[in-house]
């Protein structure tokens, strides 16, 4: 079975990647294992969390995670496609490619922007840098 990671946030380029995927299921020579990730940005601030209990900052990880992976489980759900999710929490690419490398995932399909190459070199994007991170093939969906 051929295990393939698809980073959601909820947006309509993550979406984007997810139709992709249905459509093509069958084009791929064996069956897949689709993984769905939401990653949450850490709150960062030593401050916050010296108020905020360690439950409710997980609580706020999951809900936020379950509202980004909503769209996507969904768009799954009414193509009758089974799926895993998971809500991670760090610095987004170097995330997505850890969880590729740990979950042993073979491909990574992933939304873009759809930005220019100028105003991508300038600004980045996380579809760039889990390029740079992964040790896995990814398929960018414009």
């Amino acid at each position: 079975m051929l295990k393939v990671l698809v980073p959601v946030d909820g947006s309509a380029n993550s979406d984007r990647a997810v139709e992709f995927l249905i459509r093509k299921t069958g084009l791929y020579k064996e069956p897949l294992e689709i993984h769905l990730l939401n990653v949450q940005w850490p709150i960062a601030s030593g401050a916050v969390k010296k108020f905020i209990g360690h439950e409710e900052i997980q609580r706020y990880y999951h809900d936020e995670g379950l509202a980004g992976l909503k769209s996507a489980r969904d768009l799954l759900d009414a193509a009758g496609v089974s799926y895993v999710f998971h809500i991670g929490v760090g610095e987004v690419p170097e995330t997505i490619a850890r969880y590729a490398k740990d979950q042993q995932c073979q491909q990574i399909v992933i939304g873009t922007r759809g930005m220019g190459a100028v105003a991508n070199a300038v600004l980045g994007s996380v579809a760039t840098k889990v390029i740079h991170f992964s040790d896995v093939p990814v398929l960018l969906v414009k």
